[in-house]
């Protein structure tokens, strides 16, 4: 059963790791329950639930949907009746596989963002503390010559650029040097005014999504750090003919759990809230792109939302922006200033 399961996911065109997590999930379900699919009832869904919500730390609403989802795929494909497993089972067992979740025992998918509500973008004296630690660390491992100084300046120039240009963790990983473009209209910024994205995040059953990326002026700083990083730092990690941008210290490419490893350590040496994420950069980027006054189409095109209520989600403006939308208001509407 497993196995036609993922034969017929991996034929809707999904991911291995994706099947790879659906059959983890399964299997979960049917070592919680002890029993077979064809015996399955409503019941056990429930029971199921009840036990993630339980114990110290209860999962998230997203994480126990993703769960459900799962099994009712998994439910559905046994209880198609283009598949012959009610016939088998009717015939072996005397039971037959029946769909067991339900819009009635099942988290329904109401809100359009379900993370955490301690999820949330960096303020801009926390990224100027985070960018200023990963700075520093990788200075005083140059100025006592110790071992780590190449890595460390590229975690710093790594984060810098994960910001400046809102990338997903896993878009910034797979960035190759010729995914850096020039722009015509920047020449001064060579071949650092646009980030090719090849490997952006896929809609369901299709290939990763493109899309390019343009540097923006209020991001200049750290489009300087980037020509420093592929000019100076990197040929120091003797590369060779390797594409990626960004190399570990045994010339193959980082990883995303390395990234998040080397992140976490920066924010908690900076003393940084733990609810920030390697993800809260690229929240930090939308929502900064709205405070500087960029149209929400630019910002939506620049992060590759498919839909602007996500980059809506995404935003989290500051009060002193709120504060000078609301006197431009007045001034336009009323003519007078806001009482302080």
């Amino acid at each position: 059963m497993l196995h036609g399961f993922a034969v017929s996911m991996r034929s809707r065109g999904l991911a291995a790791s994706t099947i790879e997590v659906r059959e983890w999930g399964v299997r979960r379900f049917h070592n919680f329950v002890g029993e077979y699919p064809w015996t399955w009832k409503p019941q056990d869904i429930e029971d199921y639930t009840s036990s993630l919500l339980s114990g110290p730390r209860p999962l998230a609403h997203s994480t126990i949907r993703g769960y459900q989802h799962t099994i009712k795929s998994f439910c559905g494909y046994l209880a198609n009746p283009a598949y012959d497993w009610h016939e088998i089972c009717l015939e072996r067992f005397g039971e037959v596989p029946t769909q067991i979740c339900h819009p009635w025992n099942t988290f329904a998918h109401l809100a359009e963002f379900e993370a955490r509500p301690t999820r949330r973008p960096f303020g801009y004296d926390e990224l100027e503390a985070f960018f200023a630690h990963a700075d520093q660390v990788a200075h005083d491992l140059l100025d006592s010559r110790k071992k780590g100084a190449l890595p460390a300046l590229r975690d710093a120039q790594f984060f810098k650029t994960v910001y400046a240009f809102g990338l997903r963790r896993r878009e910034a990983v797979m960035v190759d040097l010729n995914d850096l473009r020039p722009n015509p209209f920047m020449p001064d910024w060579g071949p650092y005014g646009k980030v090719q994205v090849r490997y952006g995040k896929a809609m369901k059953g299709s290939p990763p999504r493109r899309r390019t990326i343009l540097a923006c002026p209020e991001f200049a700083w750290a489009t300087e750090g980037l020509k420093h990083w592929v000019e100076v730092v990197r040929p120091r990690l003797d590369p060779g003919n390797h594409a990626a941008l960004w190399l570990s210290e045994r010339h193959d490419r980082v990883t995303t759990r390395n990234v998040d490893v080397r992140f976490a350590k920066i924010r908690n040496g900076a003393g940084l809230d733990p609810a920030l994420t390697l993800h809260s950069l690229r929240h930090s980027y939308v929502t900064h792109l709205i405070e500087f006054g960029y149209a929400e189409r630019f910002v939506q095109e620049q992060v590759g939302h498919h839909h602007s209520s996500t980059t809506a989600i995404y935003t989290s403006v500051s009060d002193d922006y709120k504060n000078r939308i609301f006197q431009e208001a007045l001034n336009r509407v009323l003519g007078k200033e806001a009482i302080a």
